[in-house]
C-alpha cells in the first residue's frame, strides 16, 4: 500500500484496532480499541491502570494491527513510541473524535465525555515502522 492508501485503509468504517505491549513478566497483551488518525499517528484512550495502560507508561512502546476480515484480507500493522496525556481537557475531543468514528454524530459527544475522564490515558502511538499489505490472498 502507498502511505495515502494506507491513511485510506486505516481510517474507513469502524475497523478496531489490536494494541499489543509487553506485561512486566515479559507476556504479550493484546486488546482491541477504538481509534483514529492523526496524521500518521494512531490516537486511542484506555485506562491508565488496566493491563495495556500500565504496560505502555512502563515501555512507551505498543504495536497496532488493523485489519480487513474480508478478502483480499488487508492489513497494517504499525509499531512505535506512544506518547501519554492524562489532560482531561486535551483528552476531550479526541475522545469525542473517536466515539464519532464507532458511535456515530449523535452518540460521539455522549460517549466521547465518558471516555475522557480522570484515570484515563490519551495515547498517541508514533510509528517507528509500518507494514501495509493490501490483497494478501492474491
Amino acid at each position: 500500500m502507498s502511505d495515502e492508501e494506507r491513511r485510506a485503509f486505516l481510517s474507513a468504517g469502524t475497523r478496531t484496532g489490536v494494541v499489543s505491549t509487553v506485561r512486566k513478566d515479559g507476556r504479550p497483551h493484546a486488546a482491541p480499541v477504538w481509534f483514529v488518525l492523526d496524521g500518521d499517528d494512531l490516537i486511542f484512550t484506555t485506562g491508565r491502570d488496566s493491563v495495556k495502560g500500565r504496560n505502555l507508561r512502563r515501555t512507551g512502546d505498543a504495536v497496532m494491527t488493523v485489519d480487513e476480515a474480508a478478502p483480499g484480507y488487508d492489513f497494517v500493522t504499525v509499531t512505535g513510541r506512544v506518547e501519554l496525556d492524562e489532560d482531561v481537557e486535551r483528552m476531550l475531543p479526541w475522545s469525542i473524535r473517536i466515539a464519532e468514528r464507532y458511535m456515530g454524530e449523535q452518540l460521539g459527544e455522549q460517549f466521547g465525555r465518558r471516555n475522557a475522564v480522570p484515570g484515563e490515558l490519551l495515547v498517541r502511538l508514533r510509528p517507528t515502522h509500518v507494514v501495509a499489505i493490501a490483497d494478501v490472498a492474491d
